[in-house]
């Protein structure tokens, strides 16, 4: 198995957050497990992540259901408001973002994070 390292952007009170981790462990793979509510990503990381997943709108890495995203009125928000309120509010990012390499997968379901233990 190769050695890239592994970062999971993590929620210990996520279940899907601990089904990816239990996945990772079974698989042998060692990782960091970034929390990122209490250290959120910077912009330039969100960005970057945001390529690796392949993905343009931030929306398709956000919790669009939490009760900010509402209060803050992100519905008709552009692409810069959206990933400045991320980085504010890093309850908005799914979870979890696992990353292995310069690959990404939201772990949604937790199986997900397997596709980035293939060549």
């Amino acid at each position: 198995m190769s050695e890239e390292e592994t970062t999971v952007w993590f929620n210990p009170s996520c279940s899907k957050c601990r089904g990816a981790r239990d996945l990772l462990s079974e698989q042998g793979v060692e990782a960091n497990y970034l929390e990122y509510l209490q250290q959120a990503p910077s912009r330039a990381e969100l960005e970057r992540v945001m390529g690796l997943l392949g993905i343009d709108d931030p929306r398709q890495m956000m919790r669009t259901g939490e009760p900010v995203y509402a209060q803050l009125g992100l519905d008709a928000a552009d692409r810069d408001r959206l990933l400045d309120a991320m980085v504010d509010h890093p309850v908005l990012i799914e979870r979890p973002v696992v990353i292995r390499g310069d690959r990404a997968v939201i772990g949604r379901p937790p199986e997900r994070v397997l596709e980035l233990l293939e060549p």
